[in-house]
């Protein structure tokens, strides 16, 4: 069992930069896979970055890329989502997520576990 609490979202214009956080507990979350998603106004959940359980490994959508980086602490039980150059479009409540091994893909909401309560960022132009 794993338990997820994000932080970190807020407003700000757009250009700026803001850091999330998810923090987890159980001695098992080294062993997930753990990923980000975000809702934006009257759109279903979709897929924003995804690490492996090492922190190797790493994938983005294409949407975010080379403006989000994603990052994991084992030793702290925290993923990081680093946002920078946000846009309007970057709106959304975002949910981090735990997804066991072997049950790629996981940029697919279906194949994970656990999910936080999501924490709300608000892009203005």
């Amino acid at each position: 069992q794993v338990q997820l609490v994000e932080s970190g979202g807020g407003s700000v214009q757009a250009g700026g930069s803001l850091r999330l956080s998810c923090a987890g507990s159980g001695r098992t979350f080294s062993s997930y896979v753990m990923g980000w998603f975000r809702r934006a106004p009257g759109k279903e959940r979709g897929f924003v970055a995804y690490i492996s359980v090492s922190g190797g490994s790493t994938y983005y959508a294409d949407s975010v890329k080379g403006r989000f980086t994603i990052s994991r602490d084992n030793v702290k039980n925290t993923v990081y989502l680093q946002m920078n150059s946000l846009k309007p479009e970057d709106t959304g409540v975002y949910y981090c997520a735990a997804g066991p091994l072997y049950r790629a893909p996981y940029y697919f909401p279906k194949n994970y576990d656990y999910w936080g309560q999501g924490t709300q960022v608000t892009v203005s132009s």
